[in-house]
C-alpha cells in the first residue's frame, strides 16, 4: 500500500553560523559552491552538540553542529536516540553502485560536485528514473521488502561514497532508495519482529540484478548496521513499513 499525500517544506543551507531551517530532505551537507575534499580521507574527531529535540505537530526540530577541520567537514545530528554522522566523500572515490550511469543528464561525479543529484532523474542500466519532489515525499509511506547491502564494502581498500557523495559506512543507520530526495529520513519497522529504527537515505537502489531480476523490486536497500539493528541480517530480507520523517535542522 502506498500513500502519497502533498504538502510543501523548502529549505536552503546558508553559511554557519547562521540558523538554518530545512527538512532534512531537502539539505545538503555542503553547498554546491564548496570544494570537494580530495586526498586521503580521515575522519575528524572532536565535540559537537547535538543534544535537543522537541516535536512540533508531526515535524521534528533537532539541534546539529557542523565540524570544520583539516578541510574535511562533517554534520552530527541526533533524532531520539539515534545519532547520524555525515561526511562528504572525496570525489575520486568509487560509487557504492557503478552501474548508474547518469545523474540529471550528466556524469555522476559531476552531478554530485554541482550539487544535481537531490531528486534528478538518473539512468541505471538503460533504464531512466524518476524520483519523487520533496513535496511529494513529505507525507509517503509503503509496505514491502527490505533488503541490506554494503558490507563488503568494508573488506575493500579505500573508501566508498553514496549517490549524493557522502561517505558510506556500512555500521551506519542508513538506506538506499529508487525515488525518495537524497537525502531523506525515514522510519523502517520489521514487520516481522516489530523492531524499528529511524535511517537516512542517502543513496538509490536496489536495482534489478543479471542473476536476480527480481531483486529491483525491494523497496529499500538498508546498511549492514541497520539490518542488523531490524534482526534480519541473516535472512538477507524482511517485510517492513517505511515511513518519511519530516524534520526542521537548526544549527547550534
Amino acid at each position: 500500500m502506498v500513500r502519497r499525500r502533498f504538502s510543501h517544506l523548502r529549505g536552503a543551507l546558508a553559511s554557519l553560523p547562521l540558523i538554518i531551517l530545512l527538512p532534512l530532505n531537502a539539505f545538503l551537507l555542503l553547498s554546491p559552491g564548496c570544494s570537494v575534499i580530495k586526498g586521503t580521507y580521515h575522519v575528524v574527531k572532536g565535540t559537537y552538540r547535538v543534544v535537543k529535540r522537541t516535536v512540533t505537530g508531526t515535524v521534528w526540530v533537532i539541534k546539529g553542529a557542523y565540524e570544520l577541520t583539516a578541510g574535511t567537514t562533517r554534520l552530527v545530528y541526533r533524532i531520539g536516540k539515534f545519532t547520524f554522522t555525515v561526511v562528504r566523500a572525496p570525489l575520486e572515490w568509487p560509487l557504492t553502485h557503478e552501474e548508474i550511469e547518469t545523474i540529471d543528464g550528466l556524469p555522476v561525479k559531476e552531478a554530485i560536485r554541482l550539487g544535481r543529484v537531490k531528486n534528478a532523474p538518473y539512468v541505471v542500466n538503460g533504464r531512466r528514473y524518476v524520483p519523487m519532489t520533496v513535496a511529494q515525499a513529505q507525507t509517503y509511506e509503503e509496505v514491502g521488502i527490505a533488503s541490506w547491502y554494503g558490507e563488503e564494502t568494508r573488506r575493500k581498500a579505500g573508501g566508498h561514497m553514496t549517490a549524493n557523495g557522502e561517505v558510506f559506512d556500512p555500521r551506519a543507520y542508513t538506506a538506499a532508495h529508487k525515488y525518495l530526495p537524497l537525502p531523506t529520513m525515514v522510519k523502517v519497522t520489521n514487520l516481522e519482529n516489530g523492531r524499528s529504527l529511524i535511517v537516512r537515505v542517502n543513496d538509490r537502489g536496489p536495482f534489478p540484478s543479471k542473476h536476480n531480476p527480481h531483486s529491483g523490486k525491494r523497496i529499500i536497500d538498508l546498511s549492514w548496521g541497520a539490518a542488523k539493528r531490524l534482526g534480519f541480517v541473516e535472512k538477507g530480507l524482511a517485510r517492513v513499513h517505511v515511513k518519511v520523517i519530516p524534520v526542521k535542522l537548526v544549527s547550534g
